[in-house]
């Protein structure tokens, strides 16, 4: 099978996003929640990639990517987060309207088009929400990192990354100009310090969205 209708591109793109900043692979279970569908109906997909040799994949395992897997994967996420990228500094989007914008349009948008996006962006490295854009070759360049919420006390850095899973967390981040280059120091799992000194609470779960410098 080969993975070029957007069903199978979302499950490539699912895959690979879910291991990019975090090791723990991906089980079929997960990957149905993460795409919001029936387990039965992932366990038919799972079946068709793994024949088209996009994953490997044992009964009740794991999901990975095989290296066709991976290149389709990363065109599918490049497409996504330039899209992205191109909402928010040229059509005025805000970091938290663009994720369902760009999950129609990475789907139809030609080649041409998307090159001549990145041409005219001056080939970004990362979008919106600080995620590497990988290369049309399909590499990416990524920063070591920590979760806000895995770092000691006292530690300081710069955010390199917000998660856009919940957008009401991306509109709290961004009312207190918290984003992508900000550098901040942790309290605790609920409150950071900002450069100016001022103390302050992070929005529920937004320590499990940030991913900041070592």
């Amino acid at each position: 099978m080969k993975p070029t209708t957007p069903a199978a591109e979302d499950y490539l793109k699912t895959i690979y996003a879910h291991t990019e900043w975090q090791p723990e692979p991906i089980t079929p279970r997960v990957l149905a929640t993460r795409l919001g569908i029936a387990p039965s109906s992932v366990t038919e997909m799972v079946k068709k990639l793994a024949a088209g040799g996009f994953i490997a994949h044992v009964p009740y395992g794991p999901l990975t990517l095989t290296t066709a897997g991976r290149m389709r994967a990363t065109a599918v996420v490049r497409r996504h987060r330039l899209i992205e990228t191109w909402l928010v500094r040229e059509l005025g989007y805000s970091w938290d309207e663009v994720h369902d914008e760009a999950e129609v349009l990475e789907h139809a948008i030609s080649d041409r088009l998307l090159e001549a996006i990145n041409a005219h962006l001056g080939q970004p490295a990362t979008d919106p929400h600080g995620d590497p854009i990988p290369a049309a070759d399909g590499s990416t360049a990524r920063v070591p990192a920590v979760l806000l919420a895995d770092a000691p006390p006292g530690h300081a850095g710069t955010v390199l990354r917000v998660s856009d899973r919940d957008p009401a967390i991306l509109r709290a981040l961004a009312d207190v100009g918290i984003g992508p280059g900000s550098q901040l120091t942790v309290v605790d799992t609920e409150t950071v310090r900002l450069p100016a000194g001022e103390l302050h609470l992070l929005a529920s779960d937004a320590a499990n969205a940030i991913w900041v410098s070592r």
